[in-house]
Parts: C-alpha cells; structure tokens; sequence
C-alpha cells in the first residue's frame, strides 16, 4: 500500500510547450532527496489533458526510468473514453509502473453505474492495481461512496484519490470499505484531516515546491500525532491556498521557476501566472522556507 506525500508532478517545458527533459530529471532528484513517498506522473498537475497519447506515455516511461525503482511511480491514466484509458493504463503497466490513478470521466458526465462499468472495465482489461480518482470540481461528475464500495470488491482497485475536500466523505469511505482499499485526500488542504480519520496520504500539489514539509506532516498525521502534524501544516496552509489563487497547475509551475526548477512553460490554453498573483504565491514560498 502507498502512505504518505505523494506529488502530484508537474510536467516541465520550455517556453515553447515542448518537454523539458533535464528539468524532469531534475525534480525527480529534488523530491527523491527530499523524502516524497511516492511520484504521480502525467495527472492533472501534469497536464494530462494537454498531452496526445504518445507524449503522456512517454513521460510516464521517462520518469519510470528517473526514479530506477527508489520510490513508487503512479501513472495517471483515466480518460473520458474507456477505450483511452485502457490503452494508457496498459501504456503505463508495460512503463513500469507501481500503479495507475484513474480520473473520474470528465465532460460526457455518467451515470454512477456508468462509472462503476468504466473503472471496472478498465481493471478487468490491465492487470495492474489501480487507484480512483474523484474530483467533480473539474470533471462535473460526482463518484458517491456507494459507487466506491462498490468497486472497492474488484480485486486490483486498491484505493481513491477523493479531491472533493469533504473530510466526512473521506471518512464515510473509510468505514465503508476494507482496510486494505487505500483513502488518500486529493486536496492539500484537507489532507492532514482525512489521515488522521485513517486515510493513507496525500496526492499533493504543495509537494512539488516543500517536499520535505509535506513528507513530514504526513508522517505526522499517519502516526496520529495531531500536534506535530497541525504545526507543519500550519506552515504549509498558505501554499494550499496560494497554489490555486489561479487553475492548477498555473502557479505551481510559476513557483518552481521561481525556485530555478523548471523553465516558464505551460501549454494553452492554460497561461502563464498573472502579474497580479506574484507577490501572494511568493509570499507563501517564503512562509514554507522555499525561497
């Protein structure tokens, strides 16, 4: 089972949009130097949605490749086409991969059997364990805990990513399902509370810029010392809230420039950081010790 900071990476380009090879070895080292439990290649932070196929598994091979097994590497991999999703899911397994997270389909907005028949057809066709991923937010489509525990019985689905913040659902999915189906929060905020519930990390934007302080707040909180755990994150509270003053992954990508990272990349339609939001993002750069 995977515990702990688990990064939600960005995806590192140049300002052309093309894909930024020594940056990507580059954050690999930092967040492996720097105590992430786990890497979550091509999700949203990636931009998964701005990548054709070809390029999003190549990146997932590519960071395979990077970490050479020091930590677990989880491909992202859902789509809104089932068909899709299994192919990059099988992408991912023949990658290397430890798992694939699998986003809830977006835009075509299923019904909850429809959901349930999607996640399972894609875990009957790719024989490797993989991990939900709900985040109606962006997706306009809501995966309720019945559906979950639902598919919390198909052997190779081991866990959600639940981004919708709501603590109490977490924890609803938490009672509801065996102890070995994985709840980790998706949402930075409310992660140290959904661990202390008895979810099982975070897939963390803010663990791209403070690795060392998410690693440690969720030690924290996975060995249920809620002091220690509330102190680190009180530190780390203004990046989870400046890190999404624009869409994700528009400031974290603006603040890992800043940290000399990365390059001043990001595809459309996705822009760059507003002049307006610098000194805010900054700010909470410096709170958490990053610049």
């Amino acid at each position: 089972m995977f515990k702990g900071s688990m990064v939600a990476m960005v995806t590192p380009m140049y300002a052309d949009g093309a894909l930024d090879e020594d940056s990507l070895a580059r954050l690999v080292d930092f967040h492996i130097e720097n105590g992430t439990d786990a890497i979550v290649a091509v999700g949203t932070t990636g931009e998964s949605a701005t990548l054709d196929i070809p390029e999003h598994s190549y990146v997932i091979k590519r960071i395979v490749d990077l970490v050479a097994g020091r930590i677990p590497v989880i491909g992202g991999t859902g789509a809104n086409s089932t068909s899709e999703a299994i192919e990059l899911t099988q992408n991912a397994k023949d990658a290397g991969v430890d798992a694939c997270l699998l986003v809830t389909p977006y835009y075509n907005k299923p019904t909850q059997e429809g959901l349930y028949l999607h996640f399972k057809a894609v875990a009957e066709a790719v024989a490797i364990d993989q991990i939900l991923y709900n985040v109606p937010g962006r997706t306009a489509c809501d995966m309720l805990p019945d559906t979950v525990v639902r598919l919390s019985a198909v052997p190779n689905i081991i866990g959600i990513k639940e981004a919708t913040g709501n603590v109490q659902r977490a924890s609803d999915i938490i009672g509801r399902c065996d102890d070995d189906f994985a709840v980790y929060s998706g949402e930075d905020h409310s992660g140290k509370e959904v661990m202390l519930a008895g979810g099982h990390g975070v897939i963390s934007v803010t663990a791209n810029v403070a690795p060392r302080l998410m690693h440690e707040m969720c030690n924290a909180a996975l060995a249920g010392d809620r002091a220690a755990a509330t102190e680190i994150n009180d530190v780390l509270d203004p990046l989870h809230r400046e890190l999404f003053i624009e869409s994700n992954p528009i400031p974290v990508k603006w603040a890992l420039e800043q940290m000399g990272l990365i390059e001043t990349g990001i595809r459309l339609p996705l822009t760059w950081l507003s002049d307006a939001a610098h000194d805010n993002v900054r700010a909470a750069l410096r709170t958490a010790g990053a610049l």
